[in-house]
């Protein structure tokens, strides 16, 4: 499975804004967004040549490329596979940029960090990976699966002795799990009530501006 391998800081500061990739460190003084809050690079504080035009504004272009590349690092997706994920959004009823979301928040890997059962979804994808949780009452270990409504996700038996499932539930009991999910932490499980709304994604994304940029 293909995944980012370099620093997620760098993403971060290339955004111009907490993604919040590392889960609680995020929100700890050794986030490195704190100390370096600009892009990285040589031309990192003086701002890039390549993003704006000789007025200073960024051009429409720019602002579609970093809309979508904002969705790309906040859920962890790389080009092709996100492409596809717009794809399939145009096939759905409805609109474009709100079923691209639905989609992304579907994934497996994010309903397992949304439940509160992981730090961040990158943890949550290395969960689900080691095949520590099962989907209606199968293992699994893809984290691009796709949820649908009435799925349910549970920790597996064998997985819920390890020292890390056993502090799961002071750790989840700590985060609010949204209204679209249903969540028992005593049980280890959730389940997929309906799609989420696009008042309760978040709201720094701009799906419209990810819409123009692939209808170019």
């Amino acid at each position: 499975m293909a995944k980012h391998i370099g620093p997620v800081c760098k993403l971060c500061r290339r955004e111009g804004e907490k993604l919040f990739l590392k889960g609680e460190r995020c929100y700890t003084p050794k986030c490195a967004f704190e100390k370096r809050a600009f892009a990285p690079g040589q031309h990192g504080k003086t701002g890039s040549r390549g993003s704006a035009t000789r007025t200073g504004r960024e051009s429409d272009y720019a602002r579609q490329l970093r809309a979508k590349q904002r969705a790309r690092r906040v859920y962890g997706i790389l080009e092709r596979q996100f492409r596809r994920y717009y794809e399939t959004s145009q096939t759905r009823r409805g609109l474009t940029g709100l079923n691209l979301l639905q989609i992304l928040e579907s994934r497996l890997d994010n309903v397992v960090y949304r439940l509160g059962f992981a730090s961040s979804r990158a943890h949550a994808r290395l969960l689900v990976t080691h095949g520590h949780f099962m989907v209606n009452s199968r293992r699994t270990d893809v984290p691009s699966m796709i949820l649908k409504e009435g799925d349910t996700v549970e920790v597996r038996e064998g997985s819920r002795s390890l020292a890390y499932f056993k502090e799961m539930g002071d750790l989840a009991e700590k985060r609010t799990s949204p209204a679209w999910l249903g969540r028992d932490i005593k049980k280890m499980s959730g389940s997929i009530a309906r799609l989420p709304e696009r008042a309760e994604i978040d709201g720094n994304l701009n799906e419209q501006l990810i819409v123009e940029y692939y209808s170019r």
